[in-house]
């Protein structure tokens, strides 16, 4: 590396750590402080935080991969979380979330399921559950940043210990990147997680607008479709994989055959399935609940949700789409070559591309870029994991009166516990890809079921709640042991062959478990108390399954009126869902030089931002606090 380029990111990661540690005196004053910054911050600074968080390096290699692989038609992959996930909070779940003026998501639980023991059940699990997932996170950046870094920077890090191998030199890198984040995360809390993250998202955005230029001025149209196809470009798609590469390039028409996507239409049409349900269900317990919750108003934490959505996806698609452009006139070739070819080595796109392909200066201001999507996304999860320890767990059952300093204190011992147990599950996990599918397709698939049902059924108790998390997280688990040990299962075994079939598809059987855990709790326990029911609906005032409590609330107040916004609410996502596609699909077909289809998503952009203004925004405006 240039002198120039490591001269960049040192400067980066000192502003960024100096920052973060300057800003650190404002998370004194109490958890609040600590967690959600006092709920003070302002709504678009909080918008940026979200937006850098989700801006993750671990799965902008993922979506690198898939694009290169797939072509224009993997921006559906993304829907595996589902990102969509993001539009229904903007449009109505973030106001529901915001009402309610808890700390962490599993205390807003209490305010659903009341306080007796179904309640404190159900606020474990969930509580649980948040643990759970920033531990798997933390395992997957964990494996992302050590395989960026490794083939970045030239100096071999191996550790031998007694003539062996104790730590390989990609884990060494991983663990002392973060380290570095989680001093001034730990240190600072929500606020210094939010200066820095808005700090790293103007450097992520200068990244990709260097990237996307550079692929842009040095790369013809006529170099990108000597290796891609119109297939490749185009978005539509049918019940099969149409034949994405020319014959010149058939191992990549193989490797497609061999990751278990080929059955397109089956694909989309389980991630609909699941992303329905799981973006009814509401953010999980994680970052963006705790931006959600930060906010100073009902209203803001609105405005914060659809900021994020404009600010996220065109910045990095042009990132990806630079790096994929580059990647394909110069890698393909090569990589086509490679009979063995796996999805594992299209992991590696980024790295080799930067590493090869870019200019000095560009290239150290893309590596802090892309340092700076992984601090960001890691301390995101950082800060808000260790709430659910400290809120839900250690000062409600533990020690209930203590001084400010000494709940922070723990906060920061605890946020060391839960990086310590991340990274030893990312010793264990064999790329990217696989903790990508275990975290959308399993450990969530535990989470929906439990979580539709709270918003929408008043008989939904406390005790159903809680063995519907248990039965998906047993199931999620189970998936992730047999995942990680489908190489040692003999093959024509049936555990063989369940291990083999893609994470997508097992969801119905992971849902399945969840609503019979949600149904046989339910309906083995009395409902929840119809005071808190009531206190539930009125503050929150969802849509869905409520006659009873509504009849009883009518009764007392004949002024009270029911929310009747289903139908504008679920136009206004499939609206969305278009506006927040037609922003991923504009840079790409940009910067492959497909005009006329840019063109098309540039007029959807402009079509349903406008729309949008009418039906969600002037709304959000008559917003009462």
């Amino acid at each position: 590396m240039n002198i120039i380029d490591v001269s960049i990111i040192l400067i980066y990661i000192v502003l960024s750590v100096g920052i973060g540690i300057w800003i650190s005196r404002k998370a004194s004053k109490g958890l609040d402080d600590y967690f959600l910054g006092g709920k003070s911050i302002k709504w678009y600074f909080l918008g940026l935080s979200n937006g850098s968080g989700m801006f993750d390096v671990s799965g902008t290699s993922w979506m690198i991969g898939v694009l290169f692989l797939y072509g224009v038609k993997s921006f559906m992959f993304m829907w595996l979380w589902p990102i969509w996930n993001q539009i229904f909070v903007m449009m109505f779940l973030a106001v529901w979330i915001r009402r309610s003026k808890v700390m962490t998501g599993s205390e807003w639980i209490l305010t659903r399921f009341g306080s007796d023991k179904a309640g404190k059940a159900s606020h474990i699990i969930v509580a649980i559950f948040a643990i759970i997932s920033t531990i798997g996170f933390i395992a997957y950046f964990f494996v992302g940043i050590g395989k960026f870094v490794t083939i970045i920077l030239p100096w071999d890090l191996t550790v031998h210990l007694n003539g062996s191998v104790f730590l390989t030199s990609e884990q060494a890198y991983a663990l002392l990147i973060i380290f570095l984040t989680t001093i001034y995360t730990v240190k600072g809390g929500m606020f210094s997680v939010v200066a820095t993250e808005v700090v790293q998202y103007i450097i992520m955005i200068v990244a990709g607008v260097l990237i996307a230029g550079y692929a842009f001025i040095n790369y013809t149209d006529i170099q990108i479709n000597s290796v891609i196809t119109p297939e490749w470009k185009n978005v539509f798609f049918g019940w099969e994989f149409e034949t994405q590469w020319g014959d010149k390039f058939e191992t990549f028409n193989k490797l497609i055959d061999t990751e278990g996507y080929k059955m397109f239409g089956a694909f989309i049409g389980m991630t609909l399935f699941k992303g329905f349900f799981a973006s009814v269900a509401g953010p999980t317990p994680s970052y963006d609940l705790q931006r959600v919750l930060s906010t100073k108003s009902v209203k803001e934490a609105a405005y914060m949700s659809g900021f994020t959505n404009l600010i996220l996806f065109i910045p990095r698609y042009l990132l990806i789409t630079g790096i994929v452009v580059i990647a394909l006139v110069n890698l393909a070739p090569e990589l086509n070559a490679n009979v063995n070819l796996t999805g594992a080595d299209l992991e590696l796109l980024m790295p080799k591309v930067v590493n090869l392909y870019i200019p000095v200066g560009i290239k150290g201001i893309l590596l802090a870029g892309l340092l700076a999507a992984f601090m960001s996304g890691f301390s995101a999860f950082v800060n808000a994991g260790p709430a659910y320890i400290v809120n839900d767990i250690y000062k409600k059952y533990f020690k209930p009166v203590a001084t400010n300093q000494h709940y922070i204190k723990v906060s920061q011992i605890s946020s060391f516990l839960v990086v310590g147990l991340g990274v030893f599950m990312g010793f264990f996990a064999d790329s990217i890809n696989s903790l990508t599918l275990w975290i959308t397709s399993a450990l969530y698939g535990g989470y929906v079921a439990a979580n539709f049902l709270k918003w929408i059924w008043w008989r939904f108790n406390g005790w159903g709640y809680f063995w519907g998390m248990v039965g998906g997280l047993i199931a999620a688990s189970l998936q992730f042991v047999l995942d990680q040990s489908k190489g040692s299962l003999e093959a024509g075994t049936f555990l063989h062959d369940l291990s083999q079939v893609p994470s997508i598809y097992l969801f119905p059987l992971i849902f399945g478990m969840s609503i019979l855990g949600c149904l046989l709790g339910t309906y083995l326990s009395k409902p929840t108390d119809i005071e808190v029911l009531k206190s539930f609906y009125t503050n929150v005032r969802p849509w869905g399954f409520w006659g009873p409590v509504y009849k009883q609330l009518k009764a007392e107040d004949q002024s009270f009126q029911k929310n009747n916004d289903f139908y504008l609410d679920m136009m206004n996502c499939i609206i969305g869902i278009v506006w927040q596609s037609s922003m991923i699909l504009l840079p790409i077909y940009f910067i492959i030089r497909d005009y006329p289809k840019a063109a098309v998503a540039l007029v959807i952009f402009l079509v349903t931002t406008t729309i949008l203004k009418f039906t969600w925004l002037d709304r959000v405006r008559k917003i009462e606090e």
